[in-house]
């Protein structure tokens, strides 16, 4: 068992560990200084609103580096009933429990929240200027997004858990509808309509766990749910079943996938990204938290379901991109929001395989180290659909011939699309598929794995030729539109040359990611 910093157990008034929270703390206190400043900037100096969030998110990153390296912290930790100080696991599995856990697992998804909401940032700054978007709202409802996401990964409670998802899912809804046209309107209502049905959906499962439980602690419940009574089981499953639904439904796993294209197309571009990579991995880390610990004693239940949902989800995902028309306006973002669906499905296989996996074996770093390298080329393809879409449109048409008007562009999306697709010099992108690939092996899904390379298969064809556009030959009019400005503003710039160099690095040496697919993150 590994040893916890633990905050004053025995006390019943606990000291927090400030160190253990700094990262979620400093993302909210940014997010209460943005809407404070706000109130009192003039309108010409509420440009600097977008600064204050860039350093708030980078500060929360900086401090994640005294947690790097050390044992895990815990804080909120509750007693035992006999009021004994017993240290409990990672999981918070004592008989009391943490609510708040710093470990490897945390300190990844962190890692990835939060540097997924500053790369959105800066790629918020051009676009909140363009579409003239309300700052400081917009800004406010970022930070609150990013505190929630980045609280998830920490929880070791149900309620916990379900705070954080509604944190980072509430502003999400007003950033999608920010947009002052038709389409966001309408996306942000198919996104809370759905969103709110399934975590409806998520708290009655939660009541029928805690029912037959008796706890909300994750180790707690896995240790109740174990000796339940034999009359409580079936309430016990539906509830598991019912509390898997609202996180399957942000990781946007088929068929809780519907409202991801609509909502892409009508969100803001950042928007859009960052829900497909911090929206993503948010509910991935609670699905990951949920099956591992809570309900462990239905390993081989959950592995299955999860190992179907993985298979139905790429294929759904990949089929549904394969049906775009690249000439229709928003085809690229749909394109990326269809992608998203199917990279959904491989990170999902190792989840699958965790519930085949012996004891002292942990494929979730399989997990995290593909939601990483999937993180940062997202979010940089959706950044170069920004630049591009500042003077053309969003349609996959619109990239033909981009080599010739901005070849940096073009390369850097190239680079990008190859990296999804699995393919060379993208290296970190088929180290990643290789590592998901190797967990399903060793679990014994070779069925899964054959899907999942079918799957591959497919996205090459659909990368690949949005790839090809980007050095074909440009129609006339399009290449006297588009080269009049080579020149992109400095947050753009700044995002694209962030994730390539990010890519580009990862590509030369894939052992940095790779590194957290050997270890165990509990």
């Amino acid at each position: 068992m590994t040893s916890l910093a633990v905050a004053n157990p025995g006390s019943l008034i606990q000291s927090v560990d400030w160190v253990a929270i700094a990262p979620p703390l400093i993302a909210a206190v940014a997010a209460l200084a943005v809407l404070v400043t706000d109130l009192f900037l003039p309108e010409r100096h509420k440009k600097w609103l977008g600064r204050l969030t860039a350093a708030g998110l980078a500060l929360a990153l900086i401090a994640l580096l005294p947690l790097i390296g050390g044992s895990p912290r815990a804080t909120f930790c509750v007693q035992n009933v006999a009021g004994a100080t017993d240290t409990p696991s990672i999981s918070g599995s004592a008989a009391g429990g943490c609510s708040y856990v710093a470990d490897h697992f945390a300190l990844v998804f962190q890692l990835l929240t939060l540097g997924g909401a500053l790369i959105a940032a800066l790629l918020s700054v051009h676009t909140v200027d363009q579409e003239k978007l309300p700052r400081g709202e917009y800004w406010f409802l970022l930070l609150s997004s990013a505190t929630g996401a980045a609280l998830l990964p920490a929880s070791r409670d149900l309620a916990t858990m379900v705070i954080a998802l509604e944190v980072a899912s509430l502003p999400a809804f007003a950033l999608v509808a920010l947009r002052r046209d038709g389409r966001g309107a309408e996306a942000a209502l198919k996104f809370f309509v759905s969103s709110v049905t399934a975590t409806a959906v998520m708290l009655l499962g939660i009541g029928f766990v805690y029912a037959a439980s008796g706890s909300l602690h994750l180790g707690a419940v896995a240790q109740g749910l174990e000796h339940a009574p034999g009359q409580l089981k079936p309430l016990a499953e539906a509830g598991a079943v019912l509390t898997l639904v609202g996180f399957a439904f942000k990781v946007a796993a088929v068929p809780f996938h519907f409202w991801v294209p609509d909502t892409y197309t009508g969100a803001p571009l950042p928007v859009a990204g960052y829900l497909s990579v911090v929206g993503k991995a948010a509910g991935l880390s609670g699905l990951a938290l949920a099956t591992t610990i809570a309900f462990r004693p239905y390993a081989h239940t959950w592995g299955l379901a999860l190992a179907i949902l993985a298979a139905l989800t790429m294929t759904v995902g990949n089929v549904g991109a394969l049906r775009q028309r690249f000439d229709t306006r928003y085809s690229a973002v749909r394109l990326l929001a269809w992608s998203s669906v199917g990279q959904a499905g491989y990170l999902l296989v190792p989840l699958a395989a965790a519930g085949y996996a012996p004891t002292g074996v942990d494929p979730l770093g399989a997990t995290a180290a593909y939601a990483l390298i999937y993180g940062v080329v997202n979010l940089g393809a959706f950044g170069v659909v920004a630049a591009v879409g500042r003077r053309a449109g969003t349609s996959v048409d619109d990239f033909r011939g981009l080599f010739a008007r901005n070849r940096w562009t073009a390369l850097a999306l190239a680079f990008f699309l190859l990296c999804l697709a699995g393919l060379p010099p993208g290296v970190v992108g088929l180290f990643g598929k290789v590592v998901v690939f190797r967990a399903a092996v060793d679990a014994g899904l070779g069925w899964l794995a054959v899907v999942m390379a079918v799957n591959v298969v497919i996205a090459l064809y659909y990368y690949l030729l949005w790839t090809a556009r980007l050095f074909a030959p440009a129609d006339a009019e399009a290449a006297v539109e588009g080269g009049g400005e080579r020149r992109l503003p400095v947050s753009l710039t700044a995002t694209l040359g962030l994730t390539a160099t990010a890519a580009v690095v990862l590509s030369v040496a894939p052992q940095l990611v790779l590194q957290v697919a050997g270890g165990s993150l509990f």
